[in-house]
C-alpha cells in the first residue's frame, strides 16, 4: 500500500488482487453471520474495493493495513444489507392461527378508535392519525413534528402496541 500510495502501478494492482480474497471471505463470513444469502459477495467486494481505492489517503501508514480494510469490508456489508432490508418470508400457513387470534370478531367502529387514539399522548396519537387514518407519509409526519423518520416509527410502533393493549384489556 505505501508503495501504491506512493504512485507504484504495479505493487498497486498486486495490492488488490491480493486484497480481494480477504475481502471475500471476511464478506461470505459477514453474509452467513447476519443469515443472509451470500448471492451478493462480489458486489460488496466490489463496493470495498472502490472505498479503499477512493479513501487510500486516509489510511495511516504507521499502522497495520489489514484492520483499516476489513474496517471498511464491515461497513460496505452493514450498508449493503441495509440496502436490501432483512426481509424475513414466513408461509402465511405457519402464522395463520396467530392472525386469527388477533383478528376482532367485530371491526372496530369510529367511535371504539376515536376512544382507543384518547388514551394515547398527543404527539403519539398525532402519529397515529396522521399515518394510519389520513395516510401520510412517514417522512412528512417527521418532517411536521421536527422528528427523525426512524423515531417516528418507533412511536407509531409503540402506539400501536398501547392501543392493542387498551383494546385486549377492554375484551377480559
Amino acid at each position: 500500500m505505501r508503495a501504491a500510495i506512493a504512485g507504484d502501478e504495479a505493487a498497486y494492482r498486486s495490492l488488490l488482487a491480493a486484497l480481494a480474497p480477504v475481502i471475500r471471505s471476511a464478506c461470505r463470513g459477514g453474509f452467513s453471520r447476519f443469515g443472509a444469502q451470500p448471492n451478493d459477495v462480489e458486489d460488496v467486494v466490489q463496493e470495498t474495493l472502490l472505498a479503499i481505492h477512493l479513501k487510500r489517503h486516509t489510511w495511516q501508514q504507521s499502522e497495520p493495513l489489514t484492520p483499516w480494510v476489513l474496517a471498511i469490508a464491515r461497513n460496505k456489508l452493514i450498508d449493503h444489507l441495509r440496502r436490501g432490508g432483512r426481509a424475513v418470508k414466513v408461509p402465511i400457513d405457519d402464522v395463520i392461527d396467530t392472525l386469527e387470534a388477533e383478528t376482532p370478531e367485530q371491526p372496530l367502529d369510529g367511535q371504539e378508535v376515536a376512544l382507543m387514539l384518547q388514551t394515547l399522548p398527543d404527539r403519539q396519537r398525532s402519529i397515529v392519525q396522521a399515518i394510519t387514518l389520513e395516510g401520510q407519509p412517514i417522512k412528512d409526519v417527521a418532517n411536521r413534528l421536527n422528528m427523525k423518520e426512524v423515531a417516528v416509527r418507533v412511536a407509531l410502533h409503540r402506539s400501536l402496541k398501547a392501543m392493542a393493549q387498551v383494546y385486549r384489556s377492554k375484551l377480559s
